[in-house]
């Protein structure tokens, strides 16, 4: 399934920008590929050819969960929902196929919900989405039609429920198991790039900002979504050991600090279109991601993380390269 994401990416690109970097990006992926290590991925795998084969006869990626619907008797959908369940846990969503609804930890749709109409026009564009997840911001993505639209993530559970839900969905979206790490430095061929829930995790913020505007056009849009902090433009928390138990967060700087990184690194035309607290009917624990989620992260009144830090509060900016 990983060769087919790229048979089905060469085909989207023949003709544009990304035709004469595609090469590139296929040694690239087919190292990747090659050097998997997941114990588990045998496992996931059969869950993924274990799914029942169903006819899709109404896909709706613009209601709140990701909805396929079709003809499925009581045996099919006890079938499929023995496979989506090894495939637990589902971070984003929600999604409901044949009538099975996952619940994931994240009610991905409230974010989507606070960027959707603040987003660049995606017809006809070659979109890509860094740190894509499972994909269900790709599969929202394609109901705006664009020419490209690829996400790239590395973890591999995550590519395996991409492949779940596009069995059924049969969207033109596609996905790569790279980290932005991989992604070659100067490839600039994509008219937008999305970076939701990412920057936070990188060591070196502004090496990360960088290589985004390294993969945009002249004039591309990149949608940050990332975690901040209240305060001036020289507020910049650097957490210790953990932050809300995550353990790889490095920088959460105030908005202004943010807008003042882009402008130096020549983003221009950054627009703030939302900063917000996440709550706990955002991200908890479901039947669907049964480990612990936000409010198991905070004090009990829910106004600092278990840490003493300010609790998680993300902003979604809009700018141009």
């Amino acid at each position: 399934m990983f060769k087919s994401q790229l048979d089905q990416l060469s085909q989207q690109v023949t003709g544009t920008d990304l035709s004469a970097g595609f090469d590139q990006l296929q040694t690239i992926t087919l190292d990747v590929i090659n050097h998997i290590n997941q114990g588990d991925l045998p496992r996931w795998k059969n869950a993924y050819e274990n799914l029942p084969n169903l006819t899709t006869e109404n896909i709706d990626l613009k209601a709140n969960a990701v909805t396929i619907e079709g003809s499925c008797n009581d045996s099919q959908r006890q079938q499929l929902r023995s496979s989506l369940e090894t495939l637990i846990p589902w971070r984003k969503g929600p999604f409901s196929l044949f009538g099975v609804d996952v619940d994931a930890e994240w009610r991905s749709d409230k974010k989507w919900q606070r960027l959707v109409n603040h987003m660049p026009d995606l017809n006809n564009k070659a979109v890509l989405d860094v740190g894509c997840g499972n994909g269900y911001y790709l599969l929202k993505m394609a109901a705006y039609q664009p020419q490209v639209l690829l996400g790239i993530e590395p973890g591999i559970l995550h590519n395996v429920q991409f492949w779940t839900m596009q069995k059924y969905a049969q969207t033109m979206a596609t996905m790569l198991p790279l980290k932005i790490q991989q992604m070659p430095k100067k490839f600039p061929n994509f008219d937008v790039v999305f970076s939701m829930g990412v920057l936070y995790h990188r060591k070196s913020p502004i090496e990360h900002l960088e290589h985004l505007k390294g993969l945009l056009k002249p004039g591309g849009e990149l949608m940050l979504e990332t975690l901040v902090v209240e305060g001036d433009e020289q507020t910049c928390l650097v957490p210790g050991q953990r932050y809300a138990q995550m353990r790889n967060v490095w920088f959460l700087p105030s908005v202004k600090m943010l807008l003042n990184w882009l402008d130096r690194i020549g983003f221009k035309n950054s627009l703030v279109i939302d900063e917000s607290n996440t709550n706990i009917d955002e991200q908890r624990t479901t039947d669907w991601m049964r480990f612990h989620s936000l409010k198991n992260f905070l004090n009990k009144d829910l106004t600092k993380t278990k840490e003493g830090y300010p609790p998680p509060r993300r902003v979604i900016i809009r700018c141009q390269k």
